[in-house]
């Protein structure tokens, strides 16, 4: 799938190729820490959840209770897991081992 237009700058490139540049958690833990909130990174790593639930079948009530998301960002990711960029379906095929690089 392309890049979405609206995404694509030289600041974005720059934060991706940065990212790309971590090859450990640790290092991960510690420029996230820097770039994000702590509520802004535990929102990343909700909505990763959401998906990965989604993915596996769990109704949005098990979801609310495991994760604590409203109903309103369940939505909103299950709309961007089955009609997004598949971003969320290619990270959960990597964690899953289903997918080689």
């Amino acid at each position: 799938m392309p890049v979405n237009p609206r995404l694509k700058d030289p600041l974005n490139d720059q934060l991706f190729a940065g990212v790309l540049l971590l090859e450990t958690a640790e290092e991960c833990y510690q420029f996230f820490e820097d770039i994000c909130t702590i509520g802004e990174l535990k929102a990343m790593a909700q909505r990763l959840e959401v998906a990965r639930m989604l993915k596996h079948g769990h109704t949005y009530d098990d979801i609310v209770e495991r994760t604590g998301a409203s109903t309103a960002t369940i939505s909103r990711v299950k709309r961007c897991l089955y009609y997004g960029a598949d971003g969320y379906k290619t990270i959960l095929a990597r964690l899953d081992g289903e997918e080689k690089r």
